[in-house]
């Protein structure tokens, strides 16, 4: 094959299931025991009951299969009598090859551990590698009508790849944010973003459904199936132009918005403080009735409950997933603190203003002041959703946290969680054989820094210039700038479906461009004080970025030349800047290839300058609504010419899954008032009992 040639998109391998994921369990039993009560202890379960329930939302906003697959996945398991381990589902499934149960394994692992049938790291669509008429075979075997019933009304989709990327559906994409709509369009979904707009209506809890060219549905997610909020209209919403109206049905998702409901209320009796009562108060309102006002004032609360014992953020959080950048997933966080590693984050805190006024833009385009936010390492106990990150920063509402402010948090079990018994030999692609010690030395160490300036400094750091009511701007008027944002305009409303790349590319630059200009301030705080070792982070933290950048070709798609990942095409963006740059080169030979960094290059100001123009320009589109400018900006920079898409061969070739990672189940006893945490196998199985134990 030339290696200028891609791999045919329609191909069903490229689609197949992994094999040999590495598989961790979360572990937090040890923080989960330590909490100072049992109060605690049932404000924790109670959150993480509510946050799981959350479950079917997440898969009915996926695609329009994921919910049966679910069922059918956990229905199979229950006929089987919740088989504890692969031999026993060997044994269970015979006459069908150990191979064949173990694909079924394999999709069913990745199934659970992504909430759906598509990657929750890439949008891309995987399906079994268990052939069809096996997967016939398998349901014969079970011999249960519902189980029957079920894989029939899923069977075309299960193995289809017509449909292979999350996306607009008028592009040949799958978005059930979008559902029975046929094949709307990126236009029609605009029209209604922009009416619900225009009332002041936030969407991330919506989903929309096509009536006809000129009627929309609004669904939102409710326990409560009719309107008892003024924050909705009455009555259908009609555009000004008259060409399109919006009717609001309400109670999506409401069976499962009960049950969240009620493990809310259950939770009030432990609360902490006023402060959390009045945050469950206002999560109940949201979920009850579908306020996302109610969601907004949630998330002040949140940001004024500083450092407890249990932290928890509940509801529709991030939009990466919806094509159009405002309809939200949904999330349910709920973790222990860690005290160690939260000292040193106190620390970075303590010097962030220091550290922001070394950031390569004009103080125009920086806060009056920066309010220092609450910033905590934790280990997680529930993380429900499609797939777990490293660290946050949330609230996501521009005005909340221009006027409450925010909070970093940084995941530690999750930056930490490695498999205890690997399958395979971890191997490290794309660097020379002599790096592979020291890379996996540093990694973790680099990546914690990394992720705490990312949070704090990079989402943290940055404002912008607003007509904050007609009139009435936060910057001088007479300041010559080129744009600013309108009343009622945001940063996501504004940049649309680029905002969530662009901004996670700027919050990456952001760390790395102060790992490699200030490493005498920044590398101490995280109890790096020998030059040898800062040296090592420098190099390892840059490597690791080019890497990871290289590594994003797998999330581009050649065919429509769109990326599935939005921290991918920011970390190919910044490879590519490096690269320009000559900050490091490729050795390839059509064959092989590796990353060759110029160590001279990383440390003599050229990496920082490249770094620096990238982020300043990114900074300052973003502070002053240059929405095309920024836009065409980015774009540009993470474009992936023909001299990158020659190694997507490669990349694709040498990938490796990704971990897959198995979360705990807390359990009360009602005799006793006790909470139990019940932790997993780790295996493919114990990812199913998870999910069975839960039960929603």
């Amino acid at each position: 094959m030339p290696e200028t040639a891609t791999p045919d998109q329609t191909s069903k391998d490229l689609f197949y299931a992994d094999v040999d994921s590495p598989i961790v369990v979360l572990s937090a039993l040890k923080h989960f025991n330590a909490l100072s009560s049992d109060n605690a202890k049932k404000y924790a379960h109670f959150l993480s009951r509510a946050s799981f329930n959350g479950t079917r939302a997440v898969l009915r906003s996926v695609s329009p299969e994921s919910e049966t697959i679910y069922d059918l996945i956990l229905a199979i398991h229950a006929k089987l009598g919740t088989p504890k381990s692969t031999e026993e589902y060997v044994e269970k499934l015979a006459p069908l090859d150990a191979k064949d149960v173990q694909y079924y394994l394999d999709y069913a692992l990745q199934f659970l551990d992504n909430a759906g049938n598509f990657k929750s790291f890439g949008d891309k669509k995987f399906i079994p590698r268990l052939p069809v008429e096996k997967f016939d075979q398998l349901i014969e075997i079970v011999n249960d009508k519902k189980i029957s019933e079920l894989y029939a009304q899923i069977k075309e989709p299960l193995f289809s790849t017509d449909k292979g990327l999350l996306g607009y559906p008028a592009s040949g994409h799958v978005s059930n944010y979008y559902p029975n709509s046929g094949d709307i369009t990126k236009a029609e979904i605009d029209a209604v973003n922009q009416l619900l707009a225009s009332k002041g209506i936030m969407p991330e809890n919506t989903r929309v459904e096509k009536k006809s060219d000129s009627e929309y549905v609004v669904h939102v997610a409710s326990s409560e199936t009719s309107n008892t909020t003024d924050y909705y209209p009455q009555d259908k919403l009609t555009s000004e132009d008259g060409k399109i109206s919006v009717t609001f049905v309400f109670g999506d998702h409401s069976p499962e918005f009960a049950k969240i409901v009620e493990n809310l209320t259950k939770a009030l009796p432990y609360v902490a403080n006023e402060t959390q009562e009045k945050l469950l108060k206002l999560y109940i309102e949201s979920f009850k009735t579908g306020s996302m006002n109610a969601h907004k004032k949630s998330q002040i609360e949140w940001v004024k409950d500083l450092k407890p014992e249990v932290e928890s953020n509940i509801g529709f959080i991030e939009t990466y997933r919806d094509p159009s950048g405002v309809r939200g997933e949904w999330e349910g966080l709920v973790a222990m603190v860690n005290h160690e590693r939260t000292a040193k984050f106190s620390k970075l805190v303590e010097n962030a203003g220091f550290f922001i006024a070394k950031l390569p833009w004009d103080k125009i385009y920086e806060k009056d002041a920066f309010t220092p936010p609450d910033f905590t390492s934790l280990e997680v106990l529930t993380f429900a959703g499609s797939g777990i990150p490293a660290g946050i920063n949330i609230p996501n509402y521009d005005d909340v946290r221009l006027n409450y402010g925010f909070k970093n948090v940084s995941l530690g079990n999750v930056l930490s969680a490695a498999p205890k018994n690997p399958k395979t030999k971890e191997v490290i692609t794309f660097i020379s054989e002599d790096l592979e010690e020291g890379f996996k030395k540093w990694r973790d160490i680099a990546f914690e820094v990394q992720v705490g300036l990312h949070e704090l400094l990079g989402h943290g750091s940055g404002k912008l210039l607003q007509e904050v009511s007609p009139g009435k701007f936060n910057f001088p008027k007479d300041l010559d700038v080129k744009g600013y944002y309108k009343p009622n305009e945001t940063w996501g409303s504004a940049f649309g479906l680029i905002s969530g790349s662009y901004e996670e590319c700027r919050a990456e630059l952001v760390a790395l461009y102060l790992i490699l200009s200030q490493p005498k301030e920044v590398l101490p705080i995280f109890d790096l004080v020998e030059e040898d070792d800062q040296t090592k982070v420098k190099f390892f933290s840059a490597l690791m970025m080019i890497r990871a950048g290289l590594l994003g070709l797998e999330f581009w798609d050649p065919k429509s030349e769109k990326w599935g990942q939005p921290h991918m095409q920011a970390r190919f963006a910044i490879m590519k800047q490096l690269h320009k740059a000559g900050v490091f080169k490729y050795d390839y030979d059509g064959d092989h290839l590796t990353v060759v960094l110029d160590e001279l290059k990383l440390n003599d100001g050229t990496a920082v300058d490249a770094l620096g123009d990238f982020l300043s320009n990114l900074h300052i589109f973003k502070s002053t609504c240059q929405v095309e400018a920024g836009t065409e900006y980015y774009l540009e920079k993470s474009r992936v010419d023909p001299e990158y898409s020659r190694f997507r061969n490669i990349v694709l070739r040498e990938k490796r899954p990704r971990k897959k990672v198995i979360q705990a189940n807390t359990v009360l006893n009602e005799e006793t008032g006790k909470i139990t945490v019940v932790e997993y196998e780790e295996s493919e199985v114990g990812m199913i009992q998870s999910y069975y134990d839960r039960n929603v």
